[in-house]
């Protein structure tokens, strides 16, 4: 397979099926749901997104603040401008390949920066180690809170039959995870561990690093900006307004893993936020339009951010 084929395909499939769920929910939707989506978006109150914007900018902010702390550690001092640059660029990118814009944000700092590709590339992935922590912390603090909603949720839609088939299944599977882990001598396997080894050198290195309380301060900011991101934007439209904080935070973590499941979330990010909503009582047509509100609004910020880094940097290489 050539490389430009590969890319194709990487680009396609997940469009693809962004692309499918959006032809998926209109067909789910009643003639009287799509008129009020249309009359929500008309009647919606778009101060709250310019406000979503306001956080939405100052999570690219620490984001870029905080990847100069990683950096300095590893004894590059860059300029924050050109780090901000490399991630408003890296969020326009992950709209084509999903979490490509990582590697494009390594590329970046190595042109403008000089530093190796390698070396720019690990404080990301550190960066994603710590972004994952937290978003699991996301996760235990919404199960927490929505316990009996997740719990009523399983039990009437699953039957005990099958709800022991799947424990016994993810148990099995467990077993053979671990078997293959510590025991398997395949090529794959041993690439797994040596990239794995890697996450913890990094994570290593964030824990030593001088500036690591700073640096942990920032990243649970980021995701502080964009929890609230998101809860602002239900004051869009009347009927998710007074929803509560817990039903926000279950509504941000579908949204956050639809968003990696297609390009930008295409498609996957709305149905994510209908289907949940939809389990409080909000009504398709609500949770479909402040899905797509949020996802419209969002889109449309990260393509101006993106396009005008991009057009700074070029002109910044021109003045130099």
């Amino acid at each position: 397979m050539t490389l430009s084929l590969k890319k194709i395909i990487n680009l396609s499939i997940p469009l693809l099926i962004g692309i499918g769920l959006i032809y998926y929910q209109y067909t789910n939707l009643t003639n009287e749901q799509l008129e009020n989506i249309k009359l929500y978006f008309q009647n919606a109150n778009y101060n709250y997104v310019l406000l979503s914007f306001v956080f939405s900018i100052l999570g690219y902010w620490a984001r870029a603040y905080r990847w100069k702390y990683s950096l300095n550690h590893m004894g590059y001092a860059t300029d924050f401008k050109n780090n901000f640059y490399a991630v408003c660029i890296s969020y326009m990118v992950n709209l084509t390949i999903p979490r490509s814009g990582e590697v494009t944000r390594a590329i970046i700092l190595k042109k403008t920066e000089k530093v190796p590709f390698d070396k720019g590339f690990g404080t990301i992935v550190a960066e994603r180690v710590v972004d994952l922590i937290i978003f699991l912390l996301f996760i235990f603090i919404a199960f927490v809170l929505q316990f009996n909603t997740i719990k009523d949720f399983i039990f009437s839609n699953i039957s005990p039959n099958k709800l022991l088939i799947i424990f016994g299944v993810l148990v099995v599977g467990f077993i053979i995870f671990l078997w293959i882990w510590f025991k398997s001598n395949w090529k794959i396997v041993s690439l797994i561990k040596l990239k794995f080894g890697g996450l913890i050198e990094g994570m290593t290195s964030i824990l030593v690093m001088k500036e690591r309380w700073k640096y942990l301060f920032l990243s649970f900011f980021i995701w502080f900006c964009y929890l609230m991101m998101f809860y602002v934007c239900i004051f869009t439209i009347p009927e998710t307004s007074d929803i509560t904080f817990g039903v926000v935070i279950m509504g941000f973590i579908f949204g956050s893993v639809a968003i990696g499941f297609t390009n930008g979330g295409i498609g996957a990010f709305p149905i994510a936020i209908q289907t949940v909503l939809l389990l409080y009582g909000i009504s398709k047509g609500a949770g479909a339009a402040l899905g797509w509100i949020i996802w419209t609004s969002q889109t449309l910020l990260t393509l101006f951010l993106g396009f005008s880094s991009y057009l700074l940097l070029y002109l910044n290489k021109k003045d130099k």
